[in-house]
């Protein structure tokens, strides 16, 4: 996301004209490539991070916290204890 972010911000100070990048030109043997660098970097960390399966796991890390939450709201909205279970007697 944050190479996508740095990849606008480029291309609005370009189009703003402010300070270097405001010069830059969008012609394929000129500066073209910086713009489109950050956008290149983002694609491949997407490709890297669904290749190795990050995503999935941040997914499923953010669906069991929502299961535990809900477990917990019906926990109490049926008027039960929550806290640690108790560990069973040897």
């Amino acid at each position: 996301m944050w190479f996508v972010a740095v990849g606008v911000m480029l291309i609005l100070l370009n189009l703003l004209e402010v300070g270097p990048i405001g010069e830059w030109t969008w012609t394929l043997g000129g500066d073209l490539w910086k713009f489109a660098l950050p956008f290149v970097f983002a694609v491949a960390w997407w490709a890297w991070s669904d290749a190795t399966g990050l995503t999935k796991r941040r997914e499923m890390e953010r669906m069991d916290e929502k299961k535990e939450l809900r477990r917990e709201k019906n926990m109490v909205a049926l008027g039960l204890k929550i806290g640690p279970r108790r560990k069973p007697k040897p």
